[in-house]
């Protein structure tokens, strides 16, 4: 069923589906208007503005089957939110870049843009969804028209929008938010190891740690062991889990937590995911 939300501001209507990436809406734009380096996470380097060498001329990627066998698990972990098909068909009405060449240079400067906002949509809208979070709603649904209105502008408009300034707006009530849910839940972490403000835990060996109901936003999870840790209730927003094994832990409840960093980790049939989060095929059935 297609699930809506609406608010009074200009009775914006948000549809959630917009949110998630539809990769047969979007004229591959992923692939070609950001760069990226050769890495654990991609097999070569790519500038800005150019194709990918794996992109076809349908817009469709031909080694999507097997992007992380490839070298391109950074492929696999990136989120846009539904930007793509936003750019795509709404920003340049359906007109793609191969067809149209005068358009490429403005659709790819949109774009990374255009991510941003709807990132800020993602969020916004999840803490629509979270009970504890009601008092500030009003407040949410407010920017979130707005955020919304900015996503409909036209191509130079959105080049010009002061993304940092709205996202500091933005982050004051997903910080009020966070706020309330973990102090609501009811849950206080044990774990001394996120004492002092800590944020660095590469390669840390954190299994069975209580991290619930713990502020984690921007922590870096790459290559930790996570395995049966309870991360309940927690602000995973930015949280880096790149290659964290998230084996058997709990993460019921956690927030702003999103597919692209559950993707970029390893887990199991016995991992406890958020609501609306998918197990992903590469995880250990």
């Amino acid at each position: 069923m297609t699930s809506f939300l609406f608010f009074e501001r200009k009775e914006v209507r948000v549809q959630m589906s917009n949110l998630i990436p539809d990769c047969e809406n979007c004229f591959g734009l992923c692939c070609v208007a950001l760069p990226y380096a050769k890495s654990a996470d991609f097999a070569f380097d790519k500038e800005a503005g150019k194709p990918c060498p794996n992109l076809k001329a349908d817009y469709r990627c031909q080694i999507h089957a097997d992007l992380r066998g490839k070298g391109f698990r950074g492929c696999t972990s990136f989120e846009c939110f539904g930007a793509g098909q936003q750019v795509s068909q709404n920003t340049f009405k359906n007109r793609d870049w191969r067809s149209h060449p005068e358009l490429q240079k403005e659709m790819f400067d949109v774009f990374p843009v255009m991510h941003q906002l709807h990132e800020m949509l993602f969020y916004l809208t999840e803490i629509l969804h979270l009970e504890a979070a009601r008092p500030i709603h009003g407040e949410v649904s407010g920017i979130l028209g707005k955020t919304e209105e900015l996503t409909n502008m036209e191509p130079d408009l959105i080049m010009a929008i002061d993304v940092q300034a709205h996202r500091e707006e933005v982050n004051k009530l997903l910080l009020i938010a966070s706020e309330i849910v973990r102090r609501n839940s009811g849950l206080n972490h044990k774990s001394s190891k996120i004492n002092n403000g800590r944020r660095d835990f590469i390669g840390a060996k954190l299994s069975g740690e209580v991290f619930c109901g713990a502020n984690l936003r921007g922590s870096l999870f790459i290559a930790a062991d996570l395995r049966k840790a309870d991360l309940r209730y927690t602000d995973l927003i930015g949280a880096d889990f790149r290659d964290a094994d998230l084996s058997g832990a709990n993460l019921m409840g956690s927030i702003f937590l999103t597919q692209a960093q559950v993707n970029s980790a390893k887990g199991d049939m016995h991992t406890k995911l958020p609501k609306g989060l998918q197990r992903p095929e590469h995880w250990v059935n």
